[in-house]
């Protein structure tokens, strides 16, 4: 494999509705916002301070094993929330990935869509990633939906994986593969509508 695998670079991706950037420290005010169904999503318990937040944000370009966007739609120049590949292992060119929209109102707009098949392209395109992977919890069908239309492959689940409010969640696991990509590109459908 030519080079070493890399996400020090850290790019902006423009798309239709969405532009993706490099995490500022500004940012973690939006993320420092109560937004429990966030939180459920995503299986955070537990809130970080605003400066523990502008901490973290402050040292995300300084990772060459993650890349950590923000999500910015483009109609409004708001921040609605962040795409990051993280877990990268060099020798195998894989890593995980991981999705976060805050506010009701900016889910179920399709701003997660674009901005999960803009950063796969970089993934796969630019990158040379081989393997992108990820964990969707049970109670989050929305996700589930968007992950099946852009390609993801369902590989099994983690039983048990998650309490959240005294309940044990189920995890299931789920990849997309460069050769893959390459044959759709996140439209398995076709233009992406068909069967979802």
């Amino acid at each position: 494999m030519p080079g070493k695998i890399s996400l020090a670079d850290k790019p902006t991706l423009v798309g239709a509705n969405v532009l993706l950037r490099p995490v500022a420290v500004a940012d973690a005010v939006y993320v420092a916002r109560d937004d429990p169904e966030a939180m459920r999503l995503t299986g955070t318990h537990g809130h970080a301070s605003l400066a523990a937040l502008e901490n973290w944000y402050a040292t995300r370009a300084e990772h060459d094993d993650r890349l950590d966007l923000a999500i910015v739609d483009r109609s409004t120049g708001g921040y609605v929330g962040e795409v990051v590949l993280n877990d990268l292992v060099p020798e195998d060119a894989s890593c995980n990935f991981r999705i976060v929209v805050f506010g009701d109102e900016n889910r179920g707009r399709g701003l997660g869509t674009e901005a999960t098949r803009l950063i796969l392209g970089h993934a796969f395109e630019t990158v040379g990633l081989h393997r992108v992977e990820l964990e969707v919890y049970s109670f989050n069908p929305r996700a589930r939906r968007v992950y099946d239309k852009v390609g993801f492959v369902y590989e099994g689940t983690k039983r048990d994986a998650l309490r959240w409010d005294g309940q044990w969640i189920n995890a299931d696991t789920m990849s997309i593969l460069a050769p893959e990509w390459a044959v759709h590109r996140g439209y398995p459908d076709g233009d992406g509508t068909a069967g979802r």
